[in-house]
């Protein structure tokens, strides 16, 4: 690698938008996973695609490797430079380009943020309903298939994209998709880069599917005496077609938590927290037929509220359910799981994940997007020699139960560092094999962050 080399020709197209600071390096050598760190050699910012397929081709010429940033909130290490080389921090292409009320769309750049699009689609009354809680990039949320709380209606990024635009690794700019809801023309390039996490191309620009604001929201909040019964009561409201926008799990650990850290009214105790869209006989509706189906599951105290400053608090204590663990358990260290399975078998994998838990002896809080599957073991850790150790050991265990229950190791977090080994187990040599093949035609040197997705 001749790095040096890279950043030399690069100062000229970069001036002081190209860094060398250790403190601006050591802020993108890392993201919010517990994974080791490694600096990079240098940071650059770039304002244009241009300007990246400018440098992609230097990159390439000199076999540096790039590593893609954004907001830096990704929990699997997928912004570590493992292999060192440059860092691009796509921040400062935060341009929302076009917006298209008519057809509910719009194209923004990588970097524009998911509140800050939502601010500036306000006025159109309209919104972008993807919402992992953290205030990621819209690149980012792409690069590594993001989701959240909106899913169970919405879908996730990959349904909320129309298509994009790539630099690969040879400089090459390509546009994927279009504007239109549908097209049976050619390979789907625009699915193949989502989720692709910055191994195959940086993605640049996105052109994203919009809603209207409902005309109306309810919330609701309702406590359970078991796990089991919060899980059933689920599995039945989604059986029954009840078109609910978010419906959350949180266990008694997490419940006694957030209510300590978000001042909650309420009882820690096995938790479901709901919300729906609509017009106001249709919400108070489908809360009507959510109550029913908990109640018949040993549901108490189901209540319901349209009230803005209500649903917010609400929302932003569950947005907040990592650092309230955190609080609860001071000095420990934390990384969550982030398994999903088929509905059916959502609750033989809580009772699974919960059992594994207790065998290890670590503490733990369940929280999850259960509405489609997918759930999140926090685990705390003791920070001594061998706590990380046995929170992975953890981890593997929670995955592997759910890839025997037809899961994946992954709903929205991706694979990054941290999942590599079950990507094997769960798709099997043949596609893992197809894989590599795509990686190696796109870029054949390896430089488009390397050391994520595949074990060596």
């Amino acid at each position: 690698m001749e790095t040096s080399a890279t950043i030399a020709a690069a100062r000229p197209l970069f001036g002081d938008r190209l860094s060398v600071n250790h403190a601006i390096r050591e802020t993108h050598a890392h993201g919010e996973a517990n994974a080791a760190s490694r600096m990079p050699d240098a940071v650059i910012f770039p304002e244009t695609t241009a300007e990246i397929a400018q440098l992609l081709a230097l990159c390439q010429a000199n076999r540096t490797p790039v590593t893609a940033f954004g907001a830096g909130t990704s929990l699997e290490g997928h912004v570590t430079p493992v292999a060192g080389g440059i860092s691009l921090d796509l921040s400062r292409m935060n341009r929302i380009i076009a917006v298209n009320d008519a057809d509910l769309d719009c194209r923004v750049e990588a970097g524009v943020s998911r509140k800050q699009l939502n601010a500036y689609l306000r006025d159109y009354g309209l919104f972008f309903p993807v919402d992992p809680g953290a205030d990621c990039t819209i690149g980012g949320m792409c690069a590594t298939r993001a989701s959240g709380t909106n899913a169970v209606r919405y879908g996730t990024i990959r349904e909320a994209v129309l298509g994009l635009r790539a630099v690969l690794a040879d400089g090459t700019i390509v546009d994927t998709g279009g504007r239109v809801r549908k097209s049976a023309t050619g390979y789907d390039l625009t699915r193949l880069l989502i989720g692709s996490e910055g191994t195959l191309g940086i993605i640049t620009e996105i052109q994203l599917r919009l809603f209207g604001i409902p005309e109306a929201i309810g919330a609701a909040v309702c406590g359970f005496a078991s796990e089991r019964g919060a899980i059933d009561a689920v599995i039945e409201i989604m059986q029954t077609g009840i078109p609910v926008a978010r419906i959350e799990f949180a266990d008694t650990g997490q419940m006694a938590a957030s209510i300590a850290y978000s001042k909650l009214d309420l009882t820690a105790q096995p938790t479901l927290l709901f919300e729906f869209h609509g017009t106001p006989n249709g919400v108070a509706e489908q809360a009507t037929m959510a109550e029913t189906i908990t109640a018949a599951h040993g549901g108490k105290g189901f209540a319901f509220a349209t009230e803005t400053e209500a649903r917010t608090k609400l929302w932003q204590a569950r947005h907040d359910s990592y650092w309230a663990a955190r609080a609860a358990f001071p000095g420990h260290g934390a990384f969550s799981t982030d398994t999903i399975v088929p509905i059916s078998n959502l609750a033989a994998a809580i009772a699974q994940a919960r059992d594994a838990v207790t065998q290890s002896g670590l503490h733990a809080c369940i929280v999850g997007h259960v509405g489609d599957g997918n759930f999140h073991v926090l685990i705390l850790y003791p920070n001594t020699p061998d706590g990380a150790a046995r929170a992975w050991a953890l981890d593997r265990t929670i995955v592997g139960q759910a890839l025997d229950l037809g899961g994946a190791a992954s709903g929205e977090h991706g694979v990054g560092i941290g999942k590599r080994e079950f990507l094997l187990r769960e798709h099997g040599a043949p596609a893992l094999t197809m894989m590599r093949t795509i990686k190696s035609a796109l870029d054949p040197l390896n430089i488009l962050n390397p050391g994520k997705l595949f074990l060596d």
